[in-house]
């Protein structure tokens, strides 16, 4: 029986090639000999993660075992590209900022550094080439991860978990009983978001007691109103001299490594605007969506 040789498409190559950077991302930060410490083993882990998962979708693919995966397969690649795309990205600064900026030690180490640095860029780029080439195009019956309100649900959490490590390290958000109430918006989102994602990969939607369309465009409505609420709150407790905050950069900052506390709630302040604005396109982008009942 003659053997059918299948022609590699432009999606097993994007996957193919965010395998090979990942993979040489983490191999090669490693052996440079990177300090201990949580922020190096997260870059470490961003690349092993996504590796990780990137070949565990590659071998269900090419093993045809779609059909027996505990989870819904028109869903869950999209997503974990979209995860695995962000990882990178948030790699591909942090990595350079804490190790790379102001380093004045081994040429050898350096090298290995901007290596990382490179091939962790070119993993992420791989990971939205992936996401781009998966996404649900007008028209088109998909999972609803594939559509543009669900990779802005990806986005929704992603930064949310990047704004918790700001604000808890220093803890920023204990100083007064407004800045509470912005965190009490960054959970509440955060969970909710992560939930809607968690349902959609586990196709558990059509459990739930209400209608998944209408409590989609009744959440990001109210999420929306939050953030907007949060992005005005935030800055004027940190930043106005009136609640203990100051406008201008404290001059510490120039010598710390990294992020000092100051960066950090600007970092704050810019993402919760960054969010607002990624719910607000997901409320636009919800009221479009038509389900399909299977």
């Amino acid at each position: 029986m003659p053997l059918v040789v299948l022609k590699p498409s432009r999606l097993m190559w994007a996957r193919l090639a965010a395998l090979v950077f990942t993979c040489v991302a983490f191999s090669v930060a490693s052996h440079g000999g990177l300090p201990a410490g949580g922020t190096a083993d997260w870059c470490v882990f961003c690349w092993a993660f996504s590796f990780a998962g990137t070949l565990l979708v590659l071998l269900v693919e090419l093993l045809g075992l779609q059909s027996r995966a505990p989870v819904s397969w028109n869903n869950f690649p999209i997503t974990f590209a979209c995860y695995a795309a962000l990882l990178c990205l948030s790699a591909s600064i942090i990595f350079p900022l804490y190790f790379l900026k102001g380093y004045f030690g081994q040429d050898e180490v350096r090298d290995h550094r901007i290596v990382a640095t490179v091939f962790s860029c070119l993993a992420a780029v791989a990971y939205f080439v992936e996401v781009c080439l998966t996404r649900a195009r007008p028209g088109e019956v998909a999972g609803y991860m594939a559509t543009v309100p669900g990779l802005l649900k990806v986005c929704e959490t992603f930064v949310a978990s990047v704004i918790f490590v700001f604000v808890s390290d220093p803890v920023s958000y204990d100083s007064h009983s407004a800045v509470k109430w912005c965190m009490a918006v960054y959970c509440i989102c955060f969970v909710i978001s992560a939930a809607i994602v968690v349902l959609c990969i586990g196709e558990c939607t059509g459990c739930l007691p209400f209608p998944f369309a209408r409590f989609l465009s009744a959440y990001a409505l109210l999420a929306v109103l939050m953030y907007l609420t949060a992005t005005i709150i935030w800055p004027v407790f940190k930043f106005d001299s009136r609640y203990s905050g100051s406008s201008r950069r404290p001059d510490y900052c120039r010598n710390s490594h990294g992020l000092c506390p100051w960066d950090k709630l600007v970092a704050v302040a810019v993402l919760t605007a960054l969010n607002f604005l990624i719910y607000l396109a997901d409320l636009a982008y919800s009221a479009r969506l038509v389900f399909v009942t299977a």
